[in-house]
């Protein structure tokens, strides 16, 4: 077994239950705040790494890349986001090499939401690659090679050689749950070593779908998105494919008091880290802006 690259990837390997983070880079320059959201409450062992998200939901904002070096200033390990939606190979693997030298090791891939979703529905999608291409890709990278030919049609060689922890995402979910089986499938055999999901809230559809994936021996961390208020879980029930917030969870967030609904909120998901805790190796929490919201929801849950 190769060294671990990140802290990342030692907790995961030494078997802790591993806790991870997300900021997304703001739709201007003003970033600090959420660094700083970051380092008061995610930093100091709470969460083994933070992702940056990488223009989500096809909305554009700063890069994820300055968002990843600016956490790696304050200390603080980044999962860089890259989707491959908006770029080619050339810029991709680019981007990944430009981020290595710069001290990220991990590294999530996701293809991507259409950008008919976003606040650019005019742009023009790319995907050169998929995130089951772009994963290959940077295995390559890995074995020292890009996707190029040179003049002899021979592999195109890298001076200096990167090592990632290389992650993708799916949905445990959907509706048709097989075809993302299939996929995943298909990301660990291009290289994926860990797995974060779309949002989870449905306990006993999860352990399901973990029962069927057990032959890929891959780290899954489950994905929990913070509801703020009744309209969010309603609003995800009717328009995020793969998402379903159960009646209960909605019930309970339209019962309380306006100023109650953080707490409640901390509750339902500390509620679900432990009865999700044992049929995974960790949660990826997705706080929206609640950053300040993860040490609590950590000590209730009683892993603190």
């Amino acid at each position: 077994m190769t060294a671990p690259v990140s802290k990342f990837q030692a907790d995961l390997l030494a078997g802790k239950f591993v806790f991870t983070g997300e900021i997304g880079p703001p739709k201007g320059v003003n970033i600090e705040p959420v660094i700083h959201e970051a380092v008061e409450y995610l930093h100091s062992g709470i969460v083994s790494a933070v992702n940056v998200t990488d223009n989500q939901t096809a909305v554009m904002r700063a890069c994820s890349m300055a968002g990843a070096k600016l956490l790696l200033d304050k200390g603080i390990e980044p999962v860089l986001q890259m989707v491959t939606r908006d770029r080619n190979r050339i810029s991709l693997l680019s981007d990944v090499l430009g981020a290595y030298t710069l001290g990220v090791r991990n590294v999530l891939v996701l293809t991507g939401d259409h950008v008919t979703m976003g606040d650019h529905p005019q742009s023009k999608p790319v995907y050169d690659l998929d995130s089951v291409g772009m994963l290959m890709a940077m295995s390559k990278l890995e074995a020292g090679t890009d996707l190029g030919k040179d003049m002899k049609g021979n592999d195109n060689k890298l001076d200096g050689v990167p090592t990632f922890f290389k992650g993708c995402c799916v949905t445990p979910c959907a509706d048709e749950v097989e075809p993302q089986i299939i996929k995943l499938e298909k990301k660990v055999e291009a290289g994926a070593q860990f797995v974060q999901t779309q949002a989870v809230y449905e306990p006993a559809a999860f352990e399901k779908f973990m029962n069927k994936i057990q032959h890929l021996k891959i780290p899954v961390l489950v994905g929990i998105v913070m509801l703020k208020n009744a309209g969010m879980g309603k609003y995800m029930n009717k328009s995020v494919p793969g998402v379903v917030v159960p009646d209960w969870i909605i019930q309970k967030l339209t019962d309380c008091a306006k100023e109650d609904r953080e707490k409640v909120s901390i509750e339902i998901c500390a509620q679900l880290v432990r009865e999700m805790k044992d049929m995974c190796q960790g949660t990826h929490f997705m706080t929206l802006g609640w950053d300040h919201c993860v040490p609590a929801i950590i000590q209730q849950a009683g892993l603190a």
